[in-house]
């Protein structure tokens, strides 16, 4: 086999491959083979139809179809592993010149993975930010906390206000009849969340214990039930009890019950201790990839657009795997976010194109510094996934006993070892 190798514009490489007789003859003979066990002959058996019966009820297009099957694929992976060739991309074939007895020409022209320039990776000045976490947060965050501790209280004779709890019964109408999901007793409204439809929660307030409303409002247009988008509705509600949150009181006594200190003011302290150490946590996570960004964007790579159609399928997949953990399915989840799936695909294309960029430059670092991946980091990331995915070890070696699982760990190694290399050398301003 000779294969001739072009690169061209837009990470798109040419193979010319040229194929001896020898192996032309062969995927002719395999074609006749099977057409032999599949056509009838009359008077023959499968399989035993001589081969020019055959060629000739087939035809010499048939049977060069036939052969194209089992030379030209395997002509092709054996060309690109030849010359190491990296395809992200479908070929195409072009130029067939197939005919038994006679060598075989014919081009494959395929998207490649982009060459990486790599700029500046290492020793790069990168702005650090320095969160401070003030009084006002500590003290936020205890009132948080007395929120979570906060007990329900019914109260008498009082007007329904914005905070209020109100257990309510309602019956909905809509010209004039009832409709699937507009009928509740005891529903549990907190008045000014927003959570019904709007208007509704407006034309209560004022109401007390016993009261009854009649309740106009208009479902949105948008709304994700399509029968009663843009629809009149009426509520019959009536205001069964009202409820308030009563706060504990900030003392001493709040502090042993709520938290892990003795005194408020050591609640206070051990807050603001949290919260430090919370913030400089994010703060060193935007460092590192903030790192990783500028080493990225100092790269020069063309990113041929099927690597990114690729991943977008890829985030796509997972947010699907996502929902059906959470019991909703993707049309419902499109339709809450007023979306269909071609909106969703160009809001994930952005990120997308960079998730791309960013593992092409790891990539090239790995290669530029020529890092490797040790037995024992490799065993560590096993016992890592393990515990992630709460496996036994040897179930998850198992797994990753075959090569396609066990290189991919190994790339995802080697690439955060890239990244590691950016962000330890990388000089904080």
């Amino acid at each position: 086999m000779k294969v001739t190798v072009e690169k061209k514009e837009h990470n798109i490489t040419e193979l010319v491959i040229e194929l001896p007789v020898e192996e032309v003859n062969k995927g002719f003979d395999r074609a006749y083979q099977k057409l032999a066990q599949q056509v009838t002959i009359p008077g023959f058996r499968k399989g035993k139809a001589p081969r020019k019966m055959i060629e000739n009820r087939i035809g010499a297009d048939g049977m060069r179809a036939e052969a194209f099957d089992f030379i030209i694929p395997d002509a092709y992976r054996r060309a690109v592993k030849e010359q190491n060739v990296q395809p992200v991309g479908r070929p195409e074939v072009t130029e067939v010149t197939l005919n038994a007895g006679e060598p075989c020409v014919f081009t494959v022209s395929v998207v490649t993975r982009p060459e990486v320039v790599l700029g500046e990776y290492k020793g790069l000045s990168v702005d650090a930010p320095t969160t401070e976490v003030t009084a006002e947060e500590v003290d936020k965050q205890i009132e948080a906390l007395r929120e979570r501790h906060a007990k329900m209280v019914v109260v008498e004779d009082a007007e329904l206000a914005n905070g209020d709890f109100a257990i309510i019964d309602f019956d909905g109408m809509v010209d004039g009849k009832p409709f699937s999901g507009g009928q509740s007793k005891g529903y549990p409204l907190e008045v000014g969340s927003g959570s019904f439809i709007p208007g509704f929660e407006d034309q209560l307030l004022g109401a007390k214990s016993g009261e009854e409303r009649e309740v106009n409002v208009t479902f949105p247009e948008e709304y994700f039930v399509p029968e009663l988008a843009g629809k009149a509705a009426v509520f019959t509600t009536k205001i069964n009890d009202i409820k308030r949150k009563e706060l504990p009181e900030l003392n001493d006594d709040f502090a042993k019950e709520a938290g892990d200190a003795d005194t408020l003011e050591e609640m206070k302290t051990k807050t603001m201790t949290r919260l430090t150490e919370a913030a400089a946590k994010k703060d060193e996570s935007a460092f590192r990839e903030a790192a990783v960004a500028k080493a990225v964007a100092n790269a020069t790579i063309e990113v041929p657009d099927i690597m990114v159609e690729d991943q977008v399928e890829h985030m796509i997949q997972d947010l699907d795997m996502s929902l059906k953990q959470r019991g909703l399915a993707m049309d419902k989840y499109l339709g809450y976010m007023n979306m269909d799936m071609a909106a969703l695909t160009e809001r994930y294309r952005p990120a997308a194109a960079e998730q791309v960029r960013t593992e092409l430059t790891l990539e090239a670092i790995v290669k530029a510094e020529a890092l490797t991946v040790s037995d024992e980091e490799f065993s560590a990331e096993i016992e890592k996934m393990a515990q992630a995915y709460k496996m036994k070890e040897a179930d998850v070696k198992k797994m990753m006993a075959d090569k396609y699982h066990g290189e991919m760990v190994k790339e995802t190694i080697l690439r955060r070892k890239a990244a590691e290399l950016i962000v330890d050398s990388a000089v904080k301003s």
